[in-house]
């Protein structure tokens, strides 16, 4: 959810919650949004946000990663 305007940007739909298909979530947000300076892309903790592949596409695209503190999901 793009939080200025409160619109879904991007999704995928799977049977697993695996990098893959939060990958292609950021992919369609990325194709349907013009990226800004200070983009930050906020998450739980959870593995598939962690893993190397998602990282390389947040680095590529210039986007800073923040991530909830440890079993307080609402910290944004």
């Amino acid at each position: 959810m793009d939080l200025c305007s409160r619109r879904i940007i991007g999704w995928s739909i799977g049977e697993n919650m695996k990098a893959g298909l939060v990958n292609e979530a950021l992919q369609a947000a990325l194709k349907s949004r013009t990226k800004g300076p200070g983009m930050i892309f906020h998450s739980d903790r959870g593995s598939q946000y962690g893993s190397r592949s998602f990282r390389r596409i947040l680095a590529a695209n210039d986007i800073h990663q923040g991530m909830s503190a440890r079993a307080n999901p609402y910290d944004n």
